[in-house]
């Protein structure tokens, strides 16, 4: 084969110098390009992200642990604690070797060990007795397999140190590497059991991340500011206004800042920034009104117990819930749910398997729940049927719709007959036929003849299906079947018989308009009731009335809030309300005229009809001040099971604030010479 370059050895000696010199002149701009890049990656490093990578190797070696603030105070609206914490000293230890479960960590496992016999040796000596640890508890709470905490993160051994514990461990920090004595708080509730549903209860954050939503979101967080951070040792609101204002009442935690080793093991000295107290709620629950309503439920249960209540004593009554709002502002000045229990037993964010089966069955709100309180001895709920409490409503919205008249007549001959061949019988209380009735009369003798054949039946032949929308549309303005916005968690809506469709339109409105389709909670039905006495206005319930700082300073005032409107005529509002005028014996000597509606609501139970007491009023019927309403599950008639209950809020009220503006409290409170 010939040869590339030619036979002459000079030529291709030539060539191969040329070759060569071409691969070399490669080899030096490859090299040169090379520490190029080199070089300029260099400055980015030492310029650009030179202090960022700082920061983050900062970050590496000292972790920023947070410490839990002091919670705020909830107070009643006479200024008395209902939820407060106190400041406690607690041991915490901050393991500085790995004690785990791994080769290295079974080696420093005696260590652990030992730390912990010393532990509860100065425990049982200078502790109290009621808060005695064993070993194996002291040994959990070290958490040395790190199934709670990093290694980094400071571990709580134990809370609420006595003055011997604390002194012992200050003089002996060297004995004990590692510990701390860090202030922490413990709630406490007022003893009294002050609207203990209502206020709510706490739990430590590593239940409640998993269990409520609004935790949950905050553990799903990937970067947090450290004052927000959570640590899996704080209590945090699970319940009523502890859970709604868990952000307010929280505060902001301090923080450690502890340097750590590679090991991710603390090393050296951690520097502290205090926790900031957090916000203060002032609430419009009076503790007497409170109290009193309380123990009015309580005692009236007793009462249907044994005195005959249309013709028959009520045993399975258990339970009863009243709630008290103010006409003109919304403010909730009692929310009874009985019975109620001790949050006390919540006091250290958990609780103990034989208080949890003593309370399980009433630590929810029953005025704004449906299992509650307790249930009734046949399990009814907190939310029962209306009864004849919904017929002020019925009379409006067929004066509304144009059904009739204030003036129109109608005769009662004790029954309504509806459906296929009149097939359907609706009877009133008793089979009382009460003659010719306008529709004032028909509320104040209660008819229920009346509301079926002048509501529902004529509202179907108005809107024919669309009858139940129509119905559930007054029902929701009203605040019936829609969040009252009351300011606490959990609310329930109600349970709307009238949308299932296994009976009629027809059926479902008849049924509707005297009060056996639709099952609401007594939060609810107190809206409704401020409704009737403002003549439209739909006030927001508000249970806090402000927010303040440590210092007092107002952080939030709460407003009276229209939620909505309705715009019927003067005339409509008169009949209805001039139809409110029940014959209530518990009312006897009452000083004001008041606006007033029993209700009885028929529950089926097994084939039989059981009855619910349910009441609603409000007072003066002149310049309305307070709306109340009660439900007493298998109380029996509400104008003996429910209304003398009613009837010891009102009494209760006029004290502390009078109804017609005046306390009373204050004049039955003057001296002799002020008398004089």
């Amino acid at each position: 084969m010939k040869s590339a370059y030619g036979e002459d050895p000079r030529e291709q000696e030539i060539a191969m110098q040329r070759h060569f010199n071409i691969r070399l002149n490669i080899f030096f701009f490859s090299a040169f390009a090379i520490f190029t890049v080199i070089i300029v990656r260099l400055a980015i490093l030492q310029f650009v992200e030179g202090p960022t990578l700082s920061q983050q190797e900062s970050s590496l070696r000292v972790k920023d642990v947070p410490l839990a603030p002091t919670r705020g105070t909830i107070y009643a609206a006479g200024g008395e604690k209902l939820a407060y914490s106190t400041p406690v000293q607690s041991l915490y230890i901050t393991l500085q070797k790995d004690y785990s479960n791994t080769e290295r960590g079974l080696k420093n496992r005696p260590e652990a060990l030992e730390i912990a016999d010393k532990l509860k040796e100065v425990f049982d000596k200078y502790g109290k007795a009621d808060t005695a640890m064993t070993k194996e508890e002291i040994i959990e709470a070290m958490d040395l397999e790190y199934r709670k905490q990093n290694g980094f993160s400071p571990r709580r051994i134990k809370i609420d140190l006595t003055s011997g514990e604390i002194a012992y461990f200050l003089e002996r920090k060297s004995d004990f590497p590692g510990i701390d004595i860090v202030e922490e708080s413990i709630r406490h509730y007022d003893k009294d059991t002050v609207a203990v549903q209502t206020v709510g209860y706490i739990r430590k954050y590593s239940n409640a991340s998993t269990n409520i939503d609004f935790y949950k979101q905050i553990r799903a967080q990937t970067e947090t500011p450290p004052d927000m951070q959570y640590t899996e040792t704080e209590d945090v609101g699970y319940d009523g206004l502890e859970l709604q204002y868990q952000t307010e009442l929280r505060g902001k935690n301090g923080y450690k800042s502890v340097p750590i080793d590679p090991r991710n093991m603390a090393t050296g000295i951690a520097e502290i920034t205090p926790p900031v107290k957090g916000y203060d709620l002032h609430t419009n629950i009076n503790k007497n009104v409170q109290m009193i309503a309380e123990q009015a439920i309580l005692d009236q249960i007793d009462w249907v117990h044994t005195n005959r209540v249309s013709g028959k004593v009520h045993p399975y009554a258990k339970t009863g819930y009243a709630v008290a709002m103010e006409v003109d502002t919304g403010n909730v000045v009692a929310m009874a749910s009985m019975p109620d229990y001790d949050t006390n037993v919540w006091q250290s964010g958990g609780i103990s398997s034989e208080n949890w089966q003593q309370i399980s069955s009433n630590y929810q709100n029953g005025t704004i729940t449906p299992i509650s309180a307790g249930r009734s001895g046949h399990e009814f709920d907190s939310t029962v049927l209306l009864g004849s409490t919904i017929k002020p409503l019925s009379v409006l919205i067929g004066l509304n719709e144009g059904l009739f008249t204030p003036s129109t007549n109608y005769s009662d001959n004790g029954a309504a007959y509806f459906g296929r061949n009149d097939s359907a019988r609706v009877r009133n209380s008793g089979g009382h036929a009460y003659g010719r009735l306008n529709p004032t009369e028909a509320i104040k003798n209660s008819s229920n003849a009346f509301m079926v054949d002048m509501v529902g039946e004529k509202l179907y032949y108005k809107y024919r299906n669309e009858g139940i929308e129509v119905w559930d549309n007054y029902m929701k303005q009203f605040g019936l079947g829609a969040s009252t916005e009351v300011d606490l968690p959990n609310e329930y809506l109600g349970f709307l018989e009238y949308k299932q469709e296994s009976e009629t339109v027809l059926s479902r409105l008849a049924y509707a308009s005297f009060g056996q389709q639709g099952k609401y909670t007594a939060m609810q039905l107190a809206q409704y009731t401020v409704m009737l006495a403002n003549k439209g206005k739909r006030m927001e319930p508000h249970v806090v009335n402000k927010i303040t700082d440590a210092q007092g300073n107002i952080i939030k005032q709460f407003e009276p809030t229209v939620l909505n409107e309705v715009d019927f005529k003067d005339a409509h509002w008169a009949a209805v309300i001039d139809g409110m005028r029940t014959n209530v014996s518990a009312f006897n000597g009452f000083p004001y005229d008041f606006a007033r509606k029993t209700g009885t609501s028929e529950q089926d139970y097994r084939g039989r009809l059981l009855e619910n007491g349910v009441f609603i009023a409000f007072a003066p019927r002149e310049n309305p001040k307070l709306a109340v309403a009660v439900v007493i599950p298998e109380g029996g008639f509400g104008a003996y099971s429910a209304a003398p209950v009613a009837r010891k809020i009102f009494d209760a009220y006029d004290q502390e604030y009078g109804l017609d503006g005046v306390p009373k409290k204050s004049n039955n409170q003057q001296s002799p010479e002020t008398n004089e």
